[in-house]
């Protein structure tokens, strides 16, 4: 029979005092399950509404959805979306670096230009746009009494199309310089600091250390601007532009006086492609948040419980 030393008299203490184990209980929320169940329920009611209300004509909804002057005209509205997108965000990168530059001048000129864009409407403009060729017939860019360098005629370019592009694309650069200036603020002192001690200019800086770092501030309310600018394509009927996606469906409702059935057709194509749009932002927000929260994601915690497997063996 051992005896027993001071140490194994300490350790039989320690143990004796030890905390029982907590049983955790969760929560019950009864409220949410209400809530939910009085949503469900209002939910199957206007369903059941709509599907037996006679003035949606649903047989109308389904003759035209996939009819070929909607798809024409969807594809429209992605060409119009995209280009003018493009438009705004170069021209926005643009209008960002002139309104942080230390020249007063292009500070002044970017200034004044987001002062006029972002403060009136965009349907406004496209109005303005619409009447483009009734103010200017002719534009001549040349020397003054010399020799004339570009001849355009403004007749030429009545197509609804350009201008609706045009429109959009100028309106959203107003709105996409803000977020570019943005993302370059959130960029530390230091980084541009650290460029101009190396030599760089103002100019290199920006291109080389600023912009690229800035990238995971812009990108996110970007793609938020992508789906308002595919929203907000449905204005350009003020040009008029008709061949996009409302403008087919409001010329068809025009002609069987049918308007219910032919704008939910053009919601649910709108719904289609924002939900592709959105699922796109998803992935790309993500992707461009990589390192900037502490949080593992479930595929990280697996690779280190992988590692750690590894490393026992």
């Amino acid at each position: 029979m051992s005896a027993s030393g001071p140490e194994d008299a300490a350790a039989v203490a320690v143990s004796s005092t030890d905390p029982t184990p907590i049983k955790a209980v969760p929560l019950r929320h009864p409220g949410r399950w209400i809530a939910a169940a009085i949503i469900l329920v209002l939910l199957g009611l206007f369903v059941y509404g709509a599907a037996t209300n006679h003035a949606y004509r649903w047989d109308i909804y389904w003759k035209y959805l996939f009819d070929y002057r909607i798809e024409a005209g969807v594809l429209i509205t992605l060409e119009l979306t995209v280009l003018a997108m493009v438009i705004g965000v170069v021209l926005g990168v643009v209008l960002a670096v002139m309104r942080l530059s230390p020249n007063p001048v292009l500070r002044s000129v970017a200034w004044v230009y987001l002062w006029i864009f972002r403060g009136t409407p965009v349907y406004v403009q496209l109005v303005f746009w619409g009447l483009f060729p009734s103010l200017y017939k002719v534009i001549d860019l040349g020397v003054p009494f010399g020799p004339q360098l570009l001849h355009m005629n403004i007749q030429d370019w009545r197509t609804p199309f350009i201008f609706a592009m045009v429109g959009l694309g100028l309106n959203e650069a107003g709105y996409m310089a803000e977020i570019v200036r943005a993302g370059i603020n959130s960029v530390g002192e230091g980084q541009r600091e650290a460029s101009l001690a190396l030599g760089m200019s103002w100019g290199q800086t920006m291109r080389r250390t600023v912009l690229p770092q800035a990238m995971r501030v812009i990108i996110p309310p970007t793609g938020n601007e992508l789906i308002s600018m595919l929203k907000t394509s449905s204005l350009v009927a003020a040009i008029p532009l008709t061949t996009d996606l409302y403008g087919r469906a409001r010329d068809i409702y025009a002609v069987n006086l049918l308007p219910i059935p032919l704008l939910l057709v053009a919601a649910t194509w709108y719904l289609v492609i924002t939900s592709i749009l959105m699922i796109g932002q998803h992935y790309l927000e993500r992707y461009y948040a990589r390192g900037a929260s502490r949080q593992l994601t479930a595929k990280q915690l697996r690779a280190l419980a992988d590692a750690q497997l590894e490393v026992g063996k």
